[in-house]
């Protein structure tokens, strides 16, 4: 006999733009966000029987991200999704969980003739502020904030030495190489009782934000980095030194590989090892370091 396992449903790609006008200085502040809503709870019958009386429809949702957004502050997004999450599952008995997924686009104010233009922005990166927020009825709000898509590069500080060389290796040791990688990073914050809770915590939010991302900057820059591991597992440490109400965080690094290029065919042109000025940017195959750091050291599970 067949019986659902799990299930959720929602609206995925609610794009919402706000914008909040200040009457007497006449400074506008803009929000650009894509939101996805998912629910779960005794939605069974949907999936096993056809009964659509369990289905809050996915367009009611998407109506109510642009009805909140309008009633409350979109900012920071883990208020926001917080808000949103609790509002489903205490508006329909039904529903147990709702995850809220909030990516935030940048929009940066113009600085015109040396000074910051009231209403007028540009898009500066494809780096979004990321919120993912789990709100269980009776059961508080599980919130992992994060930064996807921050691109970073340096042209040196970086080595790679010492891994494992058998008859399946062909990569050559460095003891200086360029780094570059799409920073996407994140921290869980410890579990928030409820709404009034996570509006208790507002000034940290943006705080952390602010903090995890120099962290990464700084960290990146400054260290000569062993390994894309040994780096990353200190930016985390730091991160949890930064912001003690968070108790793990969390980066996925793509390794974007930038290949030396033998000229020496051409009139034996020197550009490799200490001559080396012109790479190839490589698009794939690429290497990929993950890793979560909790803040209690856990017995590893190999």
């Amino acid at each position: 006999m067949a019986s659902v396992a799990s299930a959720k449903y929602g609206k995925d790609n609610v794009r919402v733009y706000k914008v909040q006008r200040d009457e007497q200085t006449g400074v506008q502040t803009v929000t650009e966000m894509t939101v996805t809503v998912l629910l779960e709870g005794a939605i069974e019958t949907s999936y096993t029987k056809g009964d659509n009386s369990v289905v809050v429809a996915t367009d009611s949702m998407k109506n109510t991200v642009y009805i909140k957004a309008k009633e409350h502050p979109v900012t920071p997004p883990e208020l926001f999704a917080s808000i949103l999450g609790t509002h489903f599952v205490e508006t329909y008995p039904h529903i147990a969980t709702a995850n809220i997924k909030i990516v935030t686009h940048r929009w940066t104010r113009m600085t015109i003739d040396g000074k910051p233009h009231p209403h007028s922005f540009y898009r500066d990166g494809a780096e979004t502020r990321n919120v993912e927020a789990v709100i269980r009825k009776g059961k508080g709000i599980d919130i992992r904030s994060g930064i996807v898509g921050l691109l970073v590069l340096k042209s040196t500080g970086s080595q790679f030495h010492g891994f494992v060389r058998d008859e399946y290796t062909t990569l050559p040791e460095v003891w200086d190489r360029i780094l570059s990688t799409d920073v996407d990073c994140g921290w869980a914050w410890k579990t928030f009782s409820g709404l009034s809770a996570v509006k208790a915590a507002i000034p940290k939010f943006d705080k952390a934000w602010e903090d995890s991302r120099n962290i990464t900057l700084k960290t990146f820059a400054e260290e000569d980095s062993p390994s894309v591991q040994n780096t990353m597992f200190k930016m985390c440490e730091s991160i949890l030194g930064a912001v003690p109400e968070v108790e793990a965080a969390d980066y996925s690094l793509p390794n974007k590989h930038y290949f030396e290029v033998d000229l020496s065919w051409h009139k034996g042109l020197k550009n490799t090892g200490k001559d080396a000025e012109v790479y190839a940017p490589q698009s794939g195959p690429n290497g990929l370091i993950q890793v979560t750091v909790n803040r209690s050291q856990l017995s590893p599970k190999l």
